[in-house]
């Protein structure tokens, strides 16, 4: 990404609809040498994928669906929580540009206050001990005006500005910072990356209301280790240590 040349730019396809965009990118992948950092930006989803099977409510021509590759081939395995990093802080940062009270909620979430407005779902191929290929798939919602599905908590960028962004201004908007983001992993400049990421967490200051298999309790955050793991204090300062999916966050209302 930092030695770009001619013959491997970044592609950027456009497509109408899909089934999903990672699913596209993993086919695209088999079919042929993708250049590292290309996107597949689509319209519409018609089965797009959220983590652990869920489904991603997105309104035709209405928001950012798409899905980038890297080949961070240097990274072991244990560190492919960094990819989730680049991925939501990215956003984050886009997201910064048009509107404040943007956080990221552990793992991979993107808020605006109490609310939902982006979800991802990476997806890492590993060679050996190390990293080879990782997808981020990302949702983001900026034109819907409203929300009819499951989902808690959703909103879009037209509900907190009252009107429309360029869907494309945003999409390169973002391809911009997320690259600019990627090469400090690739100059081994991670600490950086992985501070942005921590000042940036949801709920990073205080206790809140979790739950996990035990029940309800009251933490403040500690920590995030490198491998992902989720670290919350106890008000006696006793540390529970989540992996994701083992830990819930209790949102207000």
């Amino acid at each position: 990404m930092n030695q770009m040349n001619e013959e491997n730019l970044p592609m950027l396809i456009h497509i109408s609809e899909t089934s999903s965009t990672n699913t596209y990118m993993h086919e695209l992948l088999e079919r042929e040498k993708v250049s590292e950092g290309s996107c597949v930006w689509a319209d519409f989803q018609t089965a797009g994928r959220g983590q652990i099977g869920n489904v991603w409510e997105s309104e035709a021509g209405k928001n950012l669906t798409f899905s980038i590759v890297i080949y961070p081939n240097f990274l072991p395995a244990n560190r492919q929580f960094l990819i989730s990093e680049l991925s939501a802080y990215s956003v984050k940062e886009l997201l910064d540009k048009y509107t404040s009270d943007i956080t990221v909620k552990w793992p991979n979430d993107v808020y605006w206050k109490d609310r939902k407005i982006c979800g991802m779902l990476i997806e890492n191929d590993l060679s050996g001990q190390n990293l080879y290929a990782s997808v981020s798939g990302i949702g983001i919602n900026l034109n819907q005006k409203e929300f009819y599905g499951g989902a808690p908590n959703p909103v879009s960028l037209w509900q907190i500005l009252g009107h429309e962004v360029d869907r494309e201004t945003c999409m390169q908007e973002f391809l911009d910072i997320f690259y600019a983001n990627y090469v400090l992993i690739l100059e081994g400049r991670e600490k950086e990356l992985h501070d942005k990421y921590m000042q940036s967490l949801y709920r990073k200051e205080g206790f809140y209301r979790y739950e996990d298999a035990n029940g309800c309790f009251e933490a403040a955050l500690r920590g995030i280790e490198p491998t992902g793991h989720l670290l919350l204090a106890l008000k006696d300062g006793t540390v529970r240590r989540y992996e994701f999916k083992e830990v819930k966050y209790i949102l207000p209302g």
